[in-house]
């Protein structure tokens, strides 16, 4: 199967405008034309899910079990501030303003494919996120990802 079609890759550089809203990159925008889910994201990013993979990402945590307090609380965070949006014509979405503030987007954004979803960062963030890992991945070995390397 063609990567392009199963995977979100890459990094991208779009603005927010002054309503809020991001041109999604084109190259994501086949995958998100029927829309994207919207959520905190952890390091104060967003996560953008397509809505099946927001929907098998959802059944996997149906699972957890609501005594554990660290999963409530992650489910809490993430939840509470989804959005469901869907791109215009132009392949513009919202960012609803209370995910805005969880990833500090002002101006300049990073959108980064991560897999089976997108993740939008104030670019100053990702560039001070990434620095920070280059070292860790470049020394990655099989105790992080057995069996990948």
């Amino acid at each position: 199967m063609n990567p392009d079609v199963t995977n979100f890759f890459g990094t991208y550089t779009p603005r927010l405008d002054d309503k809020g809203r991001l041109f999604l990159p084109a190259k994501f925008r086949p995958r998100l034309e029927r829309g994207v889910i919207l959520t905190r994201g952890q390091e104060h990013c967003i996560y953008g899910w397509t809505p099946e993979a927001f929907s098998e990402f959802t059944d996997r945590v149906r699972s957890t079990p609501f005594t554990n307090r660290q999963a409530r609380n992650f489910l809490r965070m993430l939840f509470s501030g989804a959005s469901s949006e869907t791109p215009d014509k132009q392949g513009r979405i919202s960012i609803p303003p209370v995910l805005r503030e969880w990833a500090s987007l002002d101006r300049d954004c990073t959108v980064v494919g991560a897999m089976d979803r997108i993740e939008i960062w104030d670019s100053q963030r990702w560039d001070e996120f990434s620095a920070e890992q280059e070292d860790t991945f470049a020394d990655m070995s099989d105790e992080v990802m057995p069996g990948i390397f």
